[in-house]
């Protein structure tokens, strides 16, 4: 891993609680939990049933009786919140903490959701592309954080994050660690036979991020950012930006919390 965010200085414009990036940490979490909590048989069970399995996907192989937990079709989605061991948990995590709220921030929380779970689903599609007869689950939420940070590329270029550089804390600025970990991602695919990292899906996810953010953005959120909050405004308890009382003009009105 080419850089591991522990900061970024970026705060947030729109949305006072990131609810749904708590959530999405906080299911993670709890169903990695239930994977370790049943012991080895309840772990494996877990991992095929509701694991993104490509050869199960395509048609081309069949899970043992009684391991299939729900439709192939939806473990593009249930694959997401599995993890292949703790590492695997905490870095996403980190990953996700760091760079997931201004996403949020940026998208407003239902567009949010539906944007995290596209790029994890288009994220095990191209997985599936270049491994079609893998019989081989695929788990983990770094193909939807990987879509997350291709939007934070997008929108988010100059914000600073703070990165360890052996035991020194160091400051980066977001684009160049992040297409630095793009090229890390690419440089994968060469020899992805020798980990098993899913690379394609990284790099799926980070594409489908870059192309969706633009559309399912916040129109006054700009490309290329950071921004500064509107002038004249404050929060108001249903998690949006009102304008202060006596100031003129008209700014943007609140649609509540799922905006």
């Amino acid at each position: 891993m080419p850089f591991l965010p522990l900061y970024d200085s970026n705060p947030r414009v729109y949305v006072q609680t990131p609810w749904v990036t708590y959530g999405l940490i906080a299911t993670c979490v709890l169903v990695f939990l239930m994977q370790v909590g049943g012991g080895e048989r309840q772990y494996m069970a877990m991992l095929y049933g509701y694991g993104f399995v490509p050869a199960v996907f395509s048609g081309a192989a069949e899970l043992a009786p009684g391991l299939q937990a729900v439709p192939s079709a939806l473990t593009l989605v249930t694959s997401q919140f599995l993890h292949g061991d703790w590492l695997h948990l905490i870095f996403n995590m980190l990953f996700l903490w760091v760079f997931g709220d201004n996403i949020e921030d940026a998208l407003g929380h239902a567009k949010y959701l539906a944007f995290y779970l596209l790029c994890g689903v288009a994220a095990a599609l191209a997985h599936f592309v270049f491994n079609f007869g893998s019989e081989v689950p695929t788990v983990g939420a770094s193909g939807a954080i990987s879509g997350l940070l291709g939007a934070y590329l997008l929108l988010y270029p100059r914000a600073w994050v703070l990165v360890p550089f052996g035991f020194i804390p160091i400051l980066l600025p977001a684009g160049l660690m992040l297409v630095v970990w793009f090229g890390f991602q690419l440089l994968g695919v060469v020899d992805a036979a020798a980990s098993n990292v899913a690379w394609w899906a990284h790099i799926g996810g980070f594409v489908v991020g870059v192309a969706l953010a633009p559309a399912m953005k916040r129109q006054v959120v700009p490309l290329f950012g950071g921004q500064k909050p509107p002038k004249n405004l404050q929060f108001d308890r249903s998690g949006g930006w009102r304008r202060r009382r006596g100031s003129g003009g008209s700014g943007p009105k609140s649609r509540g919390p799922w905006s």
